[in-house]
């Protein structure tokens, strides 16, 4: 199947860590110059030099999203390289671990900052040149905890909802131009975060952290959890021109985990 995106350029986010790292080499794999942003450029160096090696063309970028006034000048270097951005893979980070209730108010600007309001910002910057060429794809990653709310990441599940209202706001007002806007939410997915998380939890219930990945993989009706491979080629799918009649979606590779309908 020609997913249509040889010579089209994708900027991922978080593309050092575990899902943006399986999300920008599978883009590659499918023809795609892919800018690889993230806050660790050794993370980020070793997801290009991962696309390098299967002969793809990979830019590295070291980016704190966070920095809203080096929006500009990360974008011309991926301009000068590669040409205006056709794909967004919109990733961030996550809060630690939280109750909802009791928050400092200054940690609530702090998570706000890095994780929805860069997205919006750098969104903004790149829809000009969609618009223009007539084409565009905006996925944006969140989590599960917007559709089920995850006890004790009750920061996460309130920032990340805002993206979801968000992207589907955009896909109505940027739809006849040529571009769709997508959220996807992974489930358990094995990567550096599910493994801190499940870390933290069984400290905090004087459990090992075996006993804790046991009752999370009993929980999913697939009975383990995802590879970030299967999360990156859905992503990518959403990107290609095969899901060109696929916009304001959110799309769950959960394993099942999430029970309502």
């Amino acid at each position: 199947m020609d997913m249509g995106l040889n010579g089209k350029t994708a900027l991922v986010f978080g593309a050092g860590g575990g899902l943006g790292g399986a999300i920008a080499r599978t883009l590659a794999g499918e023809g795609a110059r892919v800018a690889v942003a993230d806050i660790n450029r050794e993370a980020a160096q070793a997801t290009t030099d991962a696309i390098a090696s299967a002969d793809g063309k990979a830019l590295t970028l070291e980016w704190d999203i966070a920095d809203l006034s080096v929006i500009d000048a990360r974008l011309k270097a991926v301009e000068e390289a590669f040409g205006t951005v056709d794909v967004l893979i919109n990733n961030t980070g996550g809060p630690p671990p939280t109750p909802v209730s009791g928050q400092d108010a200054d940690a609530w600007q702090r998570f706000f900052q890095s994780m929805v309001l860069p997205v919006i910002a750098i969104t903004d910057r790149v829809l000009p040149s969609m618009k223009a060429s007539g084409w565009g794809r905006v996925i944006t990653s969140t989590s599960s905890g917007v559709i089920a709310p995850i006890a004790n990441l009750g920061m996460s599940n309130t920032l990340r909802t805002a993206l979801l209202g968000w992207s589907k706001t955009l896909a109505q007002e940027v739809g006849r131009a040529g571009i769709t806007s997508n959220i996807v939410l992974p489930g358990r997915i094995a990567t550096g975060r599910i493994t801190f998380l499940d870390e933290q939890k069984a400290k905090r219930e004087g459990r090992t952290v075996e006993e804790v990945s046991a009752q999370s993989t009993g929980s999913i009706p697939l009975g383990r959890y995802g590879d970030p491979q299967e999360y990156g080629d859905v992503v990518t799918f959403l990107a290609s021109k095969r899901a060109s009649y696929i916009t304001g979606s959110v799309i769950r590779v959960d394993g099942g985990l999430i029970a309502s309908i």
